[in-house]
């Protein structure tokens, strides 16, 4: 344990000191993401666009992280144990992709239709049965959807099938 918060440690403070524009806490057997960071953080958290909690053991993460990090362009979850997103997601004015692939969620966070700026959405291999197709069609800068490995309902595997404004990756079934 003590390894990992020092692994963390680490990384934050190369991330101030280099005045890096991403800040990668993947792969740090985190449950949360840590408050302390936030301290840390404070005087770079306008510069921070990337943020990688990818392959962790979150379970949720705090409307905090989308309140401070107000920059932030690209943000990688996959490979945690979510199951939501805290509403403060859908104001995210400049987030351009989210990666929430290798979770648990069973509901397409609906609040990701709110981000005018989101390009990119991989849910990839989560447990999602619907899919909010007319939000999605309303986003004005979606080119790109990922759904595969998700136990879709025909109905929405039906409608993905006709054309969008975005791409979408589905699981084709025989």
């Amino acid at each position: 344990m003590a390894e990992a918060v020092a692994n963390v440690a680490r990384r934050i403070n190369a991330t101030v000191e280099e005045g890096k524009d991403s800040l990668d806490l993947s792969n740090c057997k985190l449950i949360s993401f840590p408050d302390g960071v936030f301290k840390v953080l404070r005087s770079v958290t306008e510069n921070i666009r990337i943020i990688s909690l990818a392959d962790n053991e979150m379970k949720a993460i705090s409307s905090k992280l989308f309140s401070t990090f107000t920059q932030l362009r690209e943000l990688d979850l996959r490979g945690n144990v979510l199951t939501k997103l805290p509403d403060s997601v859908g104001e995210m004015e400049h987030l351009i992709s989210i990666n929430l692939a290798g979770n648990g969620f069973s509901i397409f966070p609906d609040k990701l239709t709110e981000i005018a700026t989101l390009e990119r959405i991989n849910l990839e291999g989560n447990s999602i049965t619907e899919i909010p197709l007319e939000k999605l069609s309303s986003m004005p800068a979606l080119k790109w959807l990922n759904v595969k490995s998700n136990p879709l309902d025909s109905n929405t595997r039906s409608a993905l099938q006709s054309p969008h404004s975005f791409d979408v990756l589905t699981t084709t079934e025989s």
